[in-house]
């Protein structure tokens, strides 16, 4: 099987999301896709992180919709959410099927970075789509660089949907409609549990 896993700190998740994880599934034809919210992200520092429950009920929530599993696999575990070790727990669940990381193209490209990168390339395919009209050439010289270190990669021209989560919670805190930028389920659920409204 092909299994993509998108992992963030959904915080919370939003359309873009889903969008990007459903257009890689259509053009890749991916048997399964896992979302996993981060416990901790090592990447970033996040003001207005909403407890690791809610958001993976808000995964849950946007998951339904589109056939997506979610994963508490980095809830579950302590300190921060590594990607290699995420993936190396993936592997020994899925030993005969193709892992494929989704990533955004900031995070594709700073992969080299990230703890054991070499680790991650052995065990996924990593998947990535610009932001820009600009990004693609950028994400084309990176995926050299991966590749020349065994990296596998897999490209995709994606429309970039300008929605981000901290757009999401601004919104929120000004009392503005997130109808648009999440699902309707999630809004439902930041509503109903008066989630970054800043109190």
């Amino acid at each position: 099987m092909k299994i993509a896993v998108y992992g963030g700190t959904f915080n919370p998740i939003h359309n873009a999301h889903i969008h990007l994880a459903s257009e890689f599934s259509r053009r890749v034809g991916f048997d399964k896709v896992i979302l996993i919210p981060a416990n901790i992200p090592p990447h970033k520092r996040v003001g207005d992180l909403a407890d690791g429950a809610d958001r993976l009920a808000m995964c849950r929530l946007a998951a339904q919709e589109y056939g997506f599993e979610v994963s508490d696999i980095e809830l579950r575990r302590q300190g921060p959410s590594y990607t290699a070790d995420t993936l190396e727990e993936l592997h020994r669940v899925y030993p005969e099927d193709t892992l494929y990381l989704i990533t955004g193209e900031d995070m594709f490209l700073t992969l080299l970075q990230w703890r054991r990168p070499l680790d991650i390339m052995k065990l996924a395919v990593i998947c990535a789509a610009p932001r820009s009209s600009e990004g693609m050439p950028r994400l084309a010289a990176y995926a050299q660089e991966l590749e020349k270190q065994g990296g596998r990669t897999v490209l995709e021209n994606v429309e970039y949907l300008p929605v981000s989560s901290t757009m999401v919670r601004g919104a929120v805190k000004r009392r503005e409609s997130i109808g648009g930028l999440v699902p309707a389920a999630v809004a439902e659920y930041i509503h109903q549990h008066h989630l970054y409204e800043g109190r």
